[in-house]
């Protein structure tokens, strides 16, 4: 009987128990758990979005370069869907297939990005045609509906890297984005358009639409006072200078390589190439961007898509050794008026000889430049390493190192745009693992890495590194973090780190002998061919050897020599002598710049460089735009 009365509380307090846990259940459902209110305004309100223009983008003359114009998405909303529909009607409107309109109606209903009452895109990147056809036959098919949204278009087939482009969000976008993107919308996927996404992308409004129990709408929920406007995005002039642009996509057409010039004095990007280029317009949102994505992405030789101005790394050559003179005339490791005799070559063991090519005897640092000695850089190398102690070089391999950061090499450098490379400069840490089998001999020597000094061995810089060393030299000791943003249509100003001066613990005296000498390389050096008459160009060539093929064309310069307009830096891949083919493109880019014409005198150069092939693919037709 005790046993039966025990059971009786036992069930009693269980049922109490239970009651409590579901009456607890049922309050939170009802009061602190949104779902279902939410679930419930679904089935009552439209959520309708208001898309935002995107921002427009224009050269720094004010020549359009990437504008907005119309695209028509169909949505679907499950449930109102006719199932006795015309679906061979409606896919021959849309020109898609049974197939295909199966495959994008059937959604994954147990995840909460779906719900069968909730519109979700059916059909993206309707052209305006093609939706006119549409529309004439929408109202025979319940349940679907459009709306209109904007798209990217390009007056121009120029600076498609710079430039970027679009593409639908992914999940993984969606879900760190906090509410901002929905599945269908578009970003920015690569260039300006990621950079400045949030600038461009502008916000979306939202307009409440109250529906009756059978789904039709009935009117604004509470008079429009949730609703919200969009906000367009930001219309901005960027940098570059489309003629100058045009201009450079030519003579860098059909060659692997990049370009980039820049305005000293304020850092501005005035072109950038990566070649092969493409036009911007085959990744376009519209209906042809699978065929443009599909040819690009199978050449995988000249790899179009890849941006070789930014991110490839590439070792500089002997444009490295004006750099090298600064940090070492710095350090007191050389001087001004140091002479030395080449001999051919510098002696690294009774039978190893590092070469050099034949030129006059070096009277100076100036004299250096001008004629690219390799002796008098690997002595210097030499010497800078062993300053502190010739059993220790990492000691002065740092000391460089920490010189070089200065010049913003070694890391990015900063610039507005995506997917920027570091580039690479070694330090003692660096070559202690490489060597570290010597440690026990006692480590590594100088003499293992002096090819640092002629830009040779580990050390590989961007083509932006390597023209922003042009700019610091045209501004005599400093630069402005490289960028594209000039201005905001809107007045917003310009980010405050593209317009702080960035200095160099460089003296200024050192700077002109070896200016000097880049004068000298162009009037009487290894980049003749680079002489523009009155325009004082300063530059220096460099042949970067490739132990995999034929060594890279390389060249940096500057001008006027005074109060300079223009820095740039050329790299072509696989092209030899940097006076072949990479200092003559970047003099006419100058002189095209600056005197707004070539000379008549120099109109065989500009054919050439047209008309020059430089390993492109020959698995298909040259990538190329420009005039």
């Amino acid at each position: 009987m005790k046993h039966l009365e025990e059971r009786k509380y036992i069930i009693y307090y269980s049922i109490v128990f239970i009651s409590f846990l579901m009456i607890g259940r049922l309050a939170y459902l009802q009061l602190l758990s949104p779902k279902y209110k939410i679930q419930a305004q679904k089935t009552t309100l439209e959520r309708s979005l208001i898309y935002p223009s995107r921002g427009i983008i224009m050269d720094r003359n004010g020549k359009t370069l990437v504008y907005n114009k119309p695209i028509y998405i169909i949505y679907a909303v499950y449930r109102k869907i006719d199932p006795q529909m015309d679906t061979l009607k409606f896919c021959s409107l849309l020109g898609i297939d049974k197939e295909t309109f199966k495959a994008n109606l059937n959604k994954d209903w147990k995840s909460p990005q779906f719900h069968k009452s909730i519109p979700f895109v059916f059909l993206s990147k309707i052209s305006p045609e093609q939706f006119a056809i549409f529309q004439e036959h929408i109202h025979k098919f319940p349940g679907f509906f459009a709306t209109e949204r904007s798209i990217r278009g390009y007056p121009h087939s120029n600076g498609a890297h710079v430039l970027g482009y679009l593409g639908e969000v992914d999940n993984r976008i969606i879900e760190k984005a906090n509410g901002v993107y929905i599945p269908g919308d578009f970003s920015g996927k690569t260039g300006l358009e990621i950079a400045y996404e949030t600038e461009l992308s502008g916000r979306k409004g939202i307009n409440y639409i109250l529906k009756d129990n059978l789904g039709r709408q009935v009117g604004s929920y509470d008079n429009g006072r949730l609703d919200s406007m969009a906000i367009p995005g930001e219309d901005m002039k960027i940098s570059i200078d489309l003629d100058l642009q045009a201009y450079a996509d030519s003579l860098m057409m059909n060659k692997r390589g990049g370009l980039v010039a820049i305005e000293p004095s304020t850092g501005e990007i005035l072109a950038m190439v990566s070649a092969p280029t493409y036009d911007p317009n085959m990744l376009s949102m519209d209906e042809n961007r699978r065929f443009g994505m599909v040819r690009l992405l199978n050449d995988t030789i000249n790899r179009p898509l890849n941006n070789r101005a930014v991110t490839n790394r590439y070792p500089p050559g002997s444009i490295f050794k004006p750099i090298l003179s600064l940090i070492a005339l710095q350090k007191g490791v050389t001087w001004v008026q140091r002479p030395m005799n080449c001999f051919g070559g510098f002696r690294l063991s009774a039978t190893k000889k590092m070469g050099c090519h034949s030129h006059a005897y070096i009277n100076n640092v100036s004299e250096a430049i001008q004629h690219s000695c390799n002796t008098y850089y690997l002595q210097i190398t030499k010497d800078f390493l062993d300053q502190y102690d010739s059993r220790n070089p990492g000691m002065g391999l740092d000391t460089l190192v920490s010189y070089l950061k200065d010049f913003g090499l070694g890391s990015k450098l900063g610039i507005d745009f995506s997917y920027e490379g570091k580039g690479r400069i070694p330090d003692s840490k660096f070559y202690d693992r490489v060597y570290a089998r010597e440690k026990k001999n006692g480590g590594w020597k100088s003499m293992w890495v002096l090819s640092l000094g002629i830009g040779q061995g580990e050390v590989e810089l961007t083509t932006v590194q390597m023209a922003n060393l042009a700019a610091i030299l045209a501004n005599r000791g400093y630069y402005i973090t490289p960028h594209f943003i000039k201005q905001y249509l809107s007045g917003k100003p310009k980010p405050l780190e593209f317009t702080e001066k960035k200095r160099v613990r460089i003296d200024t005296k050192y700077f002109s002998p070896v200016v000097d000498g880049l004068e000298a390389v162009v009037t009487a050096g290894t980049a003749r061919v680079a002489y523009v008459p009155g325009l004082d160009i300063c530059g220096k060539t460099g042949t970067s050897q490739n132990p995999h093929g034929k060594d890279h064309s390389v060249f940096f310069g500057f001008a006027p020599k005074n109060n300079p307009k223009i820095a740039i830096a050329v790299f072509v891949e696989n092209a030899g002598w940097g006076g072949d083919w990479a200092a003559p493109i970047a003099s006419l880019l100058m002189e095209k710049y600056l005197n707004k014409t070539i000379a008549p005198t120099r109109k065989y150069l500009e054919d050439k460089m047209f008309k020059g092939l430089v390993n492109t693919s020959p698995l298909l037709p040259p990538l190329v735009v420009g005039n």
